[in-house]
């Protein structure tokens, strides 16, 4: 168990506590949540730099470091969807799209084939990333930001913040129906073929 793969599975109970920081009313809660998904946000760059740099790739490190992804989102997506914030339909979508692949990479993976990220996942992954640190950075501000800034009428902003990220996470979940199909067309051949390799 090395750094990098550490820094992979951190995510899991970190997304568990994200949640409930956004369930939480005790005033700073909401910047807390912000500043730890922040926190993953970055430690899924540095998780896969620190194993390219300290030559420490893995196969678990590849799987991981996807599926990790997909938890985090996942959880956070519905918490989200829970607190009236994202619509159903896009998180439907969001989510049959990430078990499908997870599904997917588990058969090819039983088959000897690693299904790794591809341009197109990352730009998937990416763009619900920003989507879902503006979605958690509204209700900081509408919380925390205008309490200790009373006299400022956030109202407008918070509304501004929240249209963004809603915006990004809609634009996300035509890249996530884009890239599950190119890794669908990819990798048929394995995972629809009988028999091992």
């Amino acid at each position: 168990m090395n750094l990098p793969n550490l820094i992979t599975l951190s995510r899991i109970p970190l997304m568990f506590v994200i949640v409930g920081l956004m369930y939480s009313d005790w005033l700073g809660a909401a910047s807390l949540a912000f500043w730890l998904f922040i926190a993953c946000a970055i430690g899924d760059w540095l998780d896969g730099y620190l194993a390219r740099k300290r030559n420490q790739v893995s196969t678990f490190g590849k799987l991981m470091d996807a599926l990790t992804d997909k938890i985090m989102v996942v959880g956070l997506v519905i918490a989200l969807v829970n607190q009236q914030v994202i619509p159903v339909p896009f998180a439907l979508i969001t989510m049959c799209r990430e078990f499908l692949i997870t599904g997917m990479r588990m058969v090819a993976a039983s088959k000897g084939v690693i299904v790794a990220a591809d341009g197109g996942g990352k730009s998937k992954t990416v763009t619900q990333l920003i989507a879902l640190g503006f979605l958690l950075g509204a209700p900081m501000a509408a919380r925390d930001w205008a309490h200790f800034v009373p006299t400022m009428d956030l109202s407008s902003f918070v509304e501004y913040v929240h249209k963004i990220g809603l915006a990004i996470f809609i634009i996300g979940t035509f890249l996530a129906v884009w890239s599950g199909w190119r890794y669908v067309m990819r990798f048929k051949g394995v995972v629809f073929t009988a028999g091992d390799l």
